[in-house]
């Protein structure tokens, strides 16, 4: 498993693990993000399996084997604290981590994810594209890497001016490689019956969502709300879609760094409040 991190581990500084989606791996996911968050983090930001340099000859493609995996990592680097920040497919990694280890994991972030959409919201979701997922997350060619982006974002269109062939290439270095592997971690997603028996986190847990989020939307982070009860809280950022690491990425990383530090409750606006930090 290919980690990044920083050259020098301050003692004075919190760890925090950023876990990203399916959309790609660490270093493009979180670009907009690493430098303010290194200011008061010791940041550690790896590659999930199948994804970036990351490899395995092992046989599981569950999140829960993912997050075992992140976990041996962390503990062979000496890190014995940490909070976890994570988008998309990357929260369902976390919060299996923040279930397997309640003593390492203080605090969770999850940004824009499924964790406790049932089957029939699944299917619905599904239904509303109108395409087979693994055709839009595993996209062959220019046109359903765009419908892809699309979904994600709300403000902008960042492909609006690329090239085919460069988006082309985009797919051949960032999908096509361990495709068949990304495929598997995919159809364990989608399985019927896969989030059942959700546990309930004991960790504090910031739920950050986009209130146009077209791929999970708004209502879920409610839902996981009620689910994990009065630790948990909801933060929306108005006009912001799903990729929000992306779009807005100086708000999440303002509520992360608020969050986490235990700022005072005035930081952190109340529950029902949205933000736009344009």
């Amino acid at each position: 498993m290919h980690f990044w991190t920083s050259n020098h581990r301050r003692f004075n500084k919190p760890n925090l693990v950023m876990i990203h989606g399916y959309g790609g791996d660490a270093r493009w996911q979180f670009v907009y993000q690493v430098g303010s968050l290194s200011r008061n983090f010791n940041l550690y930001v790896p590659d999930l399996l199948f994804f970036g340099q990351s490899s395995s000859k092992r046989s599981g493609r569950t999140d829960a084997f993912q997050a075992r995996c992140l976990a041996e990592c962390l503990k062979r680097f000496g890190v014995d604290k940490f909070s976890v920040y994570s988008i998309s497919y990357g929260g369902f990694v976390a919060y299996r981590m923040a279930e397997i280890c309640p003593e390492e994991v203080e605090k969770v972030v999850i940004v824009s994810s499924g964790v406790g959409c049932s089957d029939d919201q699944i299917e619905e979701q599904i239904k509303k594209i109108g395409r087979d997922p693994a055709e839009i997350l595993l996209p062959k060619n220019p046109q359903d890497l765009r419908l892809l982006v699309n979904l994600s974002v709300y403000k902008c269109k960042p492909l609006r001016w690329l090239p085919d062939f460069f988006l082309q290439e985009f797919i051949n270095v960032m999908v096509n490689h361990q495709r068949k592997e990304k495929l598997e971690l995919l159809e364990h997603l989608l399985a019927k019956k896969a989030l059942i028996n959700l546990p309930i986190l004991t960790q504090e847990t910031l739920l950050v969502w986009g209130d146009q989020d077209n791929v999970f939307p708004v209502n879920l982070a409610y839902q996981l709300q009620r689910h994990l009860g009065p630790r948990s809280r909801v933060k929306v950022i108005k006009e912001m879609g799903h990729a929000a690491n992306i779009e807005s990425p100086d708000a999440v990383n303002e509520l992360i760094t608020s969050f986490v530090l235990g700022r005072s409750k005035r930081d952190i606006p109340s529950d029902s409040e949205k933000f736009n930090f344009s």
